[in-house]
């Protein structure tokens, strides 16, 4: 039976998660149609504009991504407390950039003062309303995904589905799960053999950080890399060691050489005790191997344990990738 996001989404556990949605029976409605030969690759450009003006508006961080011909992945992290920070009239003026606000809540920006009690507690509640929606994910996915799908529709001059109806989306509920993650999505065309190297995947977070260090520039609207934990949103690794991680494990990828080259393996793996062997096996795996939550064996069943479930798959891979 299909569970609520809700049911894994909780900010007690984690602010980390990994998304995927696909495209309606797996077409390539975001690459090459075989069937007439006509290139949609630019909607993949569409997928990583919006997803980043969506930052300026959700209280929602992107940590990596990777736009395929037929679905995408996305790496993100809720920033509940700035939401909080937030005033009411910031809240509706942020929500009225994608959404139109009741009649109540224009008057309350207008002048609250004035407004009669009844419309005032109208608008109170609505705020509230909307300050939740502002860090949550299934809002922030259905605002993306909603997006696309019209200008999709409008380009092909059609109606229907454009995405499947549900998107997959797995609580990263440690650093090592957080690290899996960002491998696995920047890694992504290198998998699907349509890449050789990350600096080459085109439509991937790993491509855009390492032109912009080139360049000596800093990715827009992505977290940045911080080991130190100076900045308040960060991915907790050094992006070099980040990049010798994904060097080393796409070589393994592409070469068909797990384990071959240990003496090689990145220090990060080490620090955070994950498995070499695990790590190169299980580093395709991550939606196949695991279930709603990525993380340490222990943290898994104490996931089983708060919501009296009887198991969550991916206990088994856990063990052997987080287990060093």
């Amino acid at each position: 039976m299909t569970k609520p996001r809700s049911s894994f989404v909780s900010l007690e556990d984690t602010s980390w998660y990994h998304c995927v949605s696909r495209c309606v029976r797996r077409a390539f409605l975001c690459g090459v149609d075989s069937a007439t030969g006509k290139d949609f690759d630019h909607r993949r450009q569409w997928i990583v504009d919006r997803m980043k003006q969506l930052t300026e508006i959700y209280s929602i961080h992107i940590a990596g991504y990777a736009i395929m011909s037929n679905h995408y992945h996305i790496v993100l992290k809720i920033d509940q407390n700035s939401v909080n920070e937030l005033s009411d009239e910031e809240v509706l003026l942020r929500w009225k950039k994608l959404y139109q606000i009741p009649y109540y809540a224009n008057e309350y920006l207008k002048n609250k003062s004035k407004l009669p009690s009844y419309d005032r507690e109208l608008a109170e509640n609505y705020i509230n309303k909307i300050r939740e929606r502002l860090y949550n994910i299934s809002w922030f996915m259905k605002s993306l995904n909603e997006y696309i799908s019209r200008s999709a529709n409008k380009e092909d001059g059609t109606r229907g589905h454009f995405w499947e109806s549900r998107f997959k989306c797995q609580a990263l509920l440690d650093e090592k799960a957080i690290l899996s993650a960002l491998a696995y999505v920047d890694l992504n065309p290198i998998r699907a053999g349509i890449s050789d190297l990350p600096e080459s995947s085109d439509f991937t977070s790993i491509k855009e950080r390492i032109e912009c260090e080139k360049e000596s520039k800093v990715p827009d609207k992505l977290m940045k890399f911080d080991t130190e934990e100076k900045e308040k949103n960060a991915i907790p690794f050094g992006f070099k060691e980040y990049l010798e991680l994904v060097d080393w494990l796409g070589r393994i990828i592409r070469e068909d050489k797990k384990g071959s080259i240990d003496k090689s393996k990145p220090k990060i793996l080490e620090r955070l005790g994950i498995s070499v062997d695990g790590f190169a096996e299980y580093s395709d795996k991550l939606l196949k191997e695991f279930g709603n939550a990525v993380g340490s064996p222990e943290l898994i069943l104490n996931i089983c344990t708060s919501r009296n479930l009887k198991g969550i798959k991916g206990i088994k891979a856990a063990k052997k990738l987080f287990a060093a």
